[in-house]
């Protein structure tokens, strides 16, 4: 091929070349700017404020966004909210296609360019009318959240009637400056007039407008927000409902636990239950009044059945010749004791309580240990216990069994606390009234732990109840020593069961041990208490110490 067709086949694709790449558009540039945002407002005698704000981009492709805030905090933990009314934007008076969408606290409108041709935004504002002891200020950011820079600003304000001020601020949202100008209510500028700019995306400009109150009507919307101070104010009227509450619930709880003590009251003398009587010159004999068992007595001082009375009552039944109580050999000086019950036969009459409690820890067919006397125990305990309840109110100590009211007293708490507990947080998130709520639920927790002690004594209870304190006095003073000759052991161990349940068992076991004067082992002194091989009386104190605890503790575990 010649060298000149070569070059006019070179010079052919080129000019093809230069024609392909001039037909192919070239994608438009994106908008960077706002030229200028020019806004005619009017602010209307209902306090409703018109805006309408011509906004001219810079010529590029895209979509102006602007972000109104819907919410303005306070200091004083309130909050003034704002409604955006027939938000619509136009572009030569034809629909712009904005979209208008919720985003939190705030009101997003997104309106699409192309070309410097100017949209013109419309809306009106629900709030913005603020009212003050004696005015009502207009205030709105004109400018806010535009997500592109402003060259220049400018904003009209038509008002309804005369203003005392105007202000203007402009700069970043946290902590904006002062405007570049603004004027109003003077001879050349009668209507407020506010120019700024250049400002950058998402800066502001606020413009403020100060009516005489009565001239303009406040739309204000003010929300309280919680916090921590509010909810549980110092101010006069919280703090003085607060007080009257607690006032008025401490003399509520008075006289309830009045009442509930009026029996006691009602009948202050002591009813003899158990003394020392004389027995010859120096000496005194124990005697219990109308049969009265240690298992009750505990029952009538503290309205509840417990380990303690259970165990006083297995001592009793072992003293009054029903039960024997024998202490195993050890299986070495350190192992822990142990002990075994073996049923005995007695014409002295038994309590339905008592003979439950006795066929589970002594049948007629076998023994049991102590080691297990829980297990055999745990079936009846809540039979023993709640016939040991029924024979307080039979012997007409108590109008009701006093579980049954605690427990309805128990339930009525809970049911107090729990309602105190949802006013106390309905108040604490809604109101200023926190210190009242928790008030209430201090007298409600009060009142739970003041019905745990709500008797039903009766008149001879409580007499009874009166005379336990003058045999406690006896079980703690009595000399041990004053016992009839022959009959101490006898006597000592009567007086054991009651000491356990009302106070001072030390000192009449201390007294059983001191009956031992010789050498010899004391096995089977005691009839109703044997000891292993080599025991003596002298140690009675701490096997009896022992058994209290273990038995103590195996119930306790039930």
């Amino acid at each position: 091929m010649s060298p000149v067709r070569t070059a006019l086949g070179r010079l052919v694709a080129a000019l093809l070349l230069a024609v392909a790449v001039v037909s192919v558009p070239l994608p438009a540039s994106a908008a960077t700017e706002v030229e200028s945002y020019i806004v005619d407002a009017t602010i209307a005698a209902d306090g409703g404020l018109r805006v309408r704000a011509t906004i001219t981009p810079d010529g590029g492709a895209g979509e102006v966004v602007q972000r109104f805030a819907t919410t303005l905090p306070t200091s004083d933990a309130r909050e003034f909210q704002f409604t955006l009314e027939d938000v619509r934007a136009t572009r030569g008076g034809a629909d712009a296609g904005a979209r208008v969408t919720r985003d939190g606290g705030y009101e997003v409108v997104a309106i699409p360019v192309d070309g410097a041709e100017p949209v013109v935004l419309e809306y009106t504002v629900r709030g913005a009318a603020i009212a003050t002891e004696d005015t009502t200020t207009v205030t709105w950011r004109l400018l806010q959240g535009l997500n592109l820079p402003v060259r220049s600003f400018e904003a009209t304000v038509a008002v309804p009637a005369p203003f005392t001020m105007i202000d203007c601020a402009a700069g970043p949202p946290g902590a904006p400056g002062a405007c570049g100008w603004y004027s109003g209510g003077t001879h050349e500028n009668p209507v407020p007039t506010f120019n700024d700019g250049p400002r950058g995306a998402g800066e502001v400009v606020q413009v403020m407008v100060r009516f005489p109150a009565g001239t303009v009507a406040s739309d204000q919307q003010v929300v309280q927000r919680w916090s921590l101070d509010r909810a549980f104010s110092l101010a006069p009227l919280p703090a003085a409902i607060a007080a009257g509450i607690a006032a008025l619930g401490l003399v509520g709880l008075y006289l309830v636990r009045r009442r509930f003590r009026a029996a006691e009251v009602a009948d202050p003398t002591p009813t003899l239950v158990g003394t020392f009587r004389p027995a010859g010159a120096g000496y005194s004999a124990f005697e219990v009044s109308d049969g009265i068992r240690p298992g009750q007595v505990g029952t009538l001082v503290d309205e509840s059945v417990d380990p303690v009375d259970i165990t006083a009552t297995l001592l009793d039944l072992a003293v009054r010749g029903h039960l024997l109580i024998r202490e195993l050999p050890h299986r070495s000086t350190y192992a822990r004791a142990d002990w075994e019950f073996e049923r005995r036969f007695s014409d002295d009459p038994l309590r339905p309580y008592e003979r439950t409690l006795l066929d589970a820890v002594a049948p007629a067919d076998g023994s049991v240990r102590c080691s297990n006397l829980g297990a055999c125990v745990a079936e009846v305990l809540p039979e023993v216990r709640s016939q040991l309840y029924d024979d307080v109110v039979e012997r007409g100590w108590f109008s009701r069994r006093p579980d049954a009211v605690r427990s309805v007293m128990t339930r009525v708490g809970w049911v107090l606390l729990a309602l105190a507990i949802v006013v106390a947080l309905l108040l604490i998130a809604f109101t200023s009234f926190g210190g009242a709520a928790l008030v209430l639920v201090a007298l409600a927790g009060g009142f739970g732990l003041m019905a745990q002690e709500a008797p039903t004594r009766t008149k001879a209870g409580s007499g009874l109840h009166a005379g336990l304190g003058l045999l406690r006095g006896h079980l703690l003073t009595q000399p041990v020593e004053e016992m009839p000759p022959g009959h101490a052991v006898e006597e000592l161990s009567k007086v054991l069961p009651f000491a356990v349940v009302l106070g001072g068992a030390d000192r009449w076991l201390d007294g059983l041990a001191a009956t031992d004067r010789d050498n010899t082992s004391d096995e089977t002194e005691l009839d109703w208490y044997h000891g292993p091989e080599g025991w003596h009386l002298a140690d009675l104190p701490d096997s009896l110490r022992n058994f209290v605890t273990t038995v103590e503790g195996s119930l306790l575990q039930r």
